[in-house]
């Protein structure tokens, strides 16, 4: 009797054994690609949600500071979600923007008037429009559905955010040239996130 049990009790560990690798299996791993969007969009949220409260103190244009507060919500509320999948897939990120980054809104913040409106507008639809690119590299070459939901999610909004900077600049674009999907990405690059034309540049 004993050791029937004992064999019953064998039978289910190895059928709850193979459910649970089943289980497994069933959510890829995080690759490369998953890990690196992670931070380098968690980076461009951090940037974004600076960048809209500089335009909601610094900005003489009520549109201006208008798309800045969204900025700063919409950012958020990305980056809510961003940490929390970074957390379940345990990858550390950053605290601050990266190094060009924090030098691109020191830049903007030394700016006053007009010359901040214009060179502000240039650096956000510049930063848009590389984000995009990030979103559609994750749609391409991530594994985690998790992470690639993320960059869905973040698609319109980012495109929403475009729209209104275009807009706002009057629908008069100074020119950027657009970030190529395949520029080199590893761990440790200092991505550029949300670049910024030389403040009150053409580009």
């Amino acid at each position: 009797m004993i050791r029937r049990i004992i064999v019953l009790l064998t039978v289910a560990m190895v059928v709850l054994g193979g459910a649970a690798a089943g289980a497994v299996a069933a959510q890829p791993e995080l690759n490369e690609q998953d890990k690196i969007f992670l931070v380098q969009i968690h980076r461009i949220n951090l940037t974004e949600i600076q960048a809209g409260k500089l335009a909601e103190q610094r900005s003489t244009d009520r549109s201006i500071s208008d798309v800045g507060k969204t900025l700063v919500d919409d950012h958020t509320k990305l980056d809510e979600s961003v940490q929390q999948v970074a957390e379940k897939a345990k990858v550390p990120l950053p605290n601050n923007p990266n190094a060009r980054q924090r030098e691109d809104l020191a830049e903007l913040s030394r700016l006053t008037g007009q010359v901040f409106d214009n060179a502000w507008l240039d650096a956000m639809i510049a930063g848009h429009r590389l984000a995009l690119v990030r979103l559609e590299q994750e749609a391409n070459m991530g594994s985690s559905p998790e992470v690639k939901k993320l960059a869905e999610d973040a698609r319109p909004v980012v495109r929403e955010h475009l729209s209104m900077l275009r807009k706002a600049r009057g629908g008069v674009m100074s020119p950027s040239p657009s970030p190529s999907p395949t520029e080199s990405m590893t761990p440790g690059h200092e991505e550029s996130g949300s670049p910024a034309p030389s403040p009150g540049g053409t580009g």
